[in-house]
């Protein structure tokens, strides 16, 4: 067991794995295997409570709240599954949990699915329902700064709809374009985008990576949420970027080094590696812990 490791707490509950669609890349898988190696490694896992309506309602309307809550949409990419209201709301729940450990001073890792970035304030997509980082956002910057580093290789539109304009928050990404869902070219008042070409690898994303903390590192945010997704990877079934698994390291560790409180959700990220890709970063963010 590497004591280190304890360091960052993990908020999982196997229940979220209940749900599938054959041939759909957003599979229990991903969260199985991700589980097994971190166990292994001795991380430690916390169980989190479902979100409640209220906190769906701080970035969502009460229209798509109720349209998932009743199962009363139709998404081609983003099924209406069975039961997929009380999934999204655990999601939520977790991604809470996990910045609610960060506001009390320990970095924490929320390992659930459904992911939650590209869900607006109205609309669901990409695989997600609601907004789990953009609602955990929420509730902390009503008294304190925070700043979002989306790393996902798809533009977190969901996250820059719900938080553009928003008092005490900042959001940075980084993200392939072009590439699903076709946003994320510009910046403007408290969004930062960093549009990188396909086939972007280690030594550009990392300078352009540099070149976004030194915003957040401008802002001084009082707490840091990650969206953790994966599929910058060279072997990723789903986009065209060329990072590996020393890349999400050196990630993990220049968050670490703007010394902040941070925690983590897991968005995307479709390869057989994930479970590698996630520990490496998890390494990098808990180096000196």
């Amino acid at each position: 067991m590497n004591k280190k490791n304890l360091k960052i707490k993990i908020i999982y509950d196997e229940s979220c794995m209940g749900y599938n669609s054959p041939g759909h890349p957003e599979r229990p898988e991903r969260i199985r295997g991700v589980h097994s190696l971190l166990e292994k490694e001795g991380f430690s896992f916390i169980t989190p409570e479902p979100a409640g309506d209220s906190d769906i309602l701080l970035a969502h309307s009460e229209k798509l709240l109720k349209s998932v809550k009743n199962g009363d949409f139709y998404e081609p990419d983003t099924p209406c599954y069975d039961n997929i209201y009380n999934f999204a709301l655990l999601s939520c729940g977790a991604a809470i949990q996990a910045s609610e450990l960060a506001a009390s001073g320990s970095n924490a890792f929320s390992l659930m699915r459904p992911p939650g970035h590209h869900a607006t304030r109205n609309n669901l997509m990409g695989f997600c329902y609601f907004n789990s980082i953009a609602i955990a956002a929420l509730r902390l910057c009503k008294k304190k700064k925070i700043a979002i580093v989306d790393f996902d290789c798809h533009h977190g539109n969901g996250t820059e709809d719900i938080l553009q304009e928003k008092e005490n928050c900042l959001y940075v990404s980084l993200h392939q374009s072009p590439c699903y869902p076709g946003t994320g070219a510009e910046s403007r008042g408290n969004i930062r985008n960093f549009p990188l070409p396909p086939g972007t690898g280690g030594e550009v994303y990392i300078h352009a990576l540099e070149r976004a903390l030194q915003e957040v590192g401008q802002f001084d945010p009082d707490y840091i949420g990650v969206s953790a997704g994966f599929d910058a990877y060279k072997g990723d079934p789903l986009t065209d970027m060329a990072l590996t698994k020393d890349d999400f390291q050196k990630t993990g560790e220049l968050i670490k080094k703007l010394n902040k409180p941070v925690f983590s959700v897991l968005e995307g990220g479709y390869s057989t590696d994930l479970p590698e890709l996630v520990l490496a970063y998890l390494t990098g963010l808990g180096s000196g812990l």
